[in-house]
């Protein structure tokens, strides 16, 4: 039977063995603790490994009573070869951009798109023993001088929005891209080590991948990840019960964090003092800029819920 102990070596310090016979945990635990052995109090937990889903400290879990509400394990968050969509959501998903073609273009679209890309999407898996730490890194001009950026890419996965550009912004958000989100109208040059996520809006953002994308960008096939229309609709109508046309790229990615991360942590999101969606990189000329077809304030609000019960941590700049 495999082991998992809690270790306190010192109050508010925690360290978690898992996959250890007794004999090499104690061992580990007469070398780690040796500096308070003698005066502080050493506690083991011991319990099956299969208890917790990942390697985090903490885990999402029934308590965290607001995700469970909404949250489907089952929804496949990104297109793959046997991605089966239904009539329904793609009736759904060609208003977004008033797509005139039908069904089985769709079909054939996404056909072509797996005959030049792997046919299962780069997804690191989860392990109880591995803790998948993700920032989710917004444009917000909240993130001027808030001096995140080394935290930023202290993460195993920093998942970045659009054009959102580090180069002369390295200590506030970071220098780090392990993927990047991106509608193709907005593509830019990635280098070979960054993943790119596409929100696909129509028909013709499923065809660009396979006409352009080896024009445009330098990276290697399996770097390119199609988000599922039936996940954008699960997370526009149970997420968001309808509000607004469709939700923002940032909150969809938001939610994708949930599913494919273990600890999420979020910044750059959310609105300036006056109300205005402005980025960090630029200065607003038109000071009633919004957030044009998504429900904004709704997607902060759900955000803000789920910091406050610490499903996941919410830096608010500076």
């Amino acid at each position: 039977m495999f082991l998992c102990l809690r270790i306190l070596c010192k109050p508010g310090t925690h360290r978690r063995l898992c996959d250890l016979d007794v004999h090499s945990a104690f061992e580990y635990v007469q070398i780690s603790c040796r500096t308070f052995w003698m005066d502080e109090t050493l506690t083991l937990s011991v319990g099956r490994q299969r208890e917790s889903p990942c390697g985090c400290q903490k885990c999402f879990s029934k308590d965290d009573k607001f995700l469970m509400s909404c949250f489907n394990p089952s929804i496949e968050p990104f297109l793959s070869a046997s991605s089966r969509l239904s009539l329904d959501v793609f009736m759904w998903w060609k208003r977004l951009q008033y797509e005139r073609r039908n069904f089985n273009y769709y079909k054939t679209a996404v056909a072509n798109l797996f005959a030049v890309f792997p046919p299962v999407p780069d997804l690191r898996k989860p392990s109880p023993g591995k803790c998948r730490t993700c920032a989710v890194v917004g444009n917000s001009v909240n993130l001027r001088g808030s001096g995140y950026g080394s935290l930023i890419d202290g993460h195993d996965i920093v998942i970045r929005m659009n054009g959102g550009p580090t180069t002369g912004y390295e200590k506030d958000v970071g220098t780090k891209t392990t993927h990047r989100v991106l509608y193709p109208e907005s593509a830019v040059d990635l280098d070979n080590s960054t993943h790119l996520i596409v929100f696909a809006f129509k028909i013709q953002d499923l065809e660009w991948p396979t006409k352009s994308v080896k024009k445009i960008l330098q990276f290697k096939s399996n770097q390119v990840m199609v988000v599922n229309p039936a996940f954008m609709k699960y997370v526009h109508e149970i997420w968001m019960k309808r509000r607004g046309k469709y939700p923002s790229t940032g909150f969809m990615t938001l939610i994708l964090s949930l599913h494919i991360c273990d600890e999420v942590h979020v910044f750059g999101f959310g609105a300036d003092s006056n109300g205005n969606w402005s980025h960090y990189f630029e200065v607003l000329k038109k000071k009633n800029y919004r957030t044009g077809p998504h429900s904004g304030t709704n997607e902060y609000a759900i955000l803000k819920r789920l910091a406050s019960e610490q499903t996941v941590t919410l830096y608010k700049g500076s």
